[in-house]
């Protein structure tokens, strides 16, 4: 009926299969590791990249703003070395006057009264608390 078989021969099939299976679960692990292997050699340092680009990029806009604000003031610093361009701002921005001068102040002229017509007039509220509060409440939406 059954034919046996020498035990070598089953324990080289046992072993043959055991190869199958460690061989099959041994796939999954090494693609798993090819893919982190990826990941650290060209995505991560890929990304790395690419923001220390844009930073590069947002620093050198900010260096060529700072650029044109710093020669603008270098020109406001040069004007302001001249007694004429001090002078006029001390007259302009804090009244300051030369000895034997006068300062006068022109004031605005007055705006016209206000006033309120005699025919409005405020009715009284009647509501008991509880209606104003559930108005105001409802009147919010």
């Amino acid at each position: 009926m059954s034919a046996r078989r020498p035990a070598g021969a089953v324990s080289e099939r046992r072993a043959t299969r055991r190869g199958r299976r460690v061989g099959r679960a041994l796939w999954p692990v090494l693609a798993t590791l090819a893919m982190v292997v990826v990941l650290f050699t060209a995505v991560f340092p890929t990304r790395t990249f690419l923001a220390q680009r844009s930073a590069t990029a947002a620093a050198h806009q900010r260096l060529e703003v700072l650029s044109e604000q710093n020669a603008e003031l270098e020109a406001r610093t040069s004007e302001l070395q001249g007694d004429a361009e001090i002078e006029r701002l001390a007259r302009e921005q804090y009244i300051l006057v030369k000895p034997g001068e006068e300062a006068y102040a022109m004031l605005p002229a007055p705006s016209p009264p206000t006033t309120v017509p005699a025919d409005a007039e405020v009715e009284p509220d009647d509501r008991n608390p509880v209606e104003r509060l559930w108005d105001g409440f409802t009147g919010i939406f």
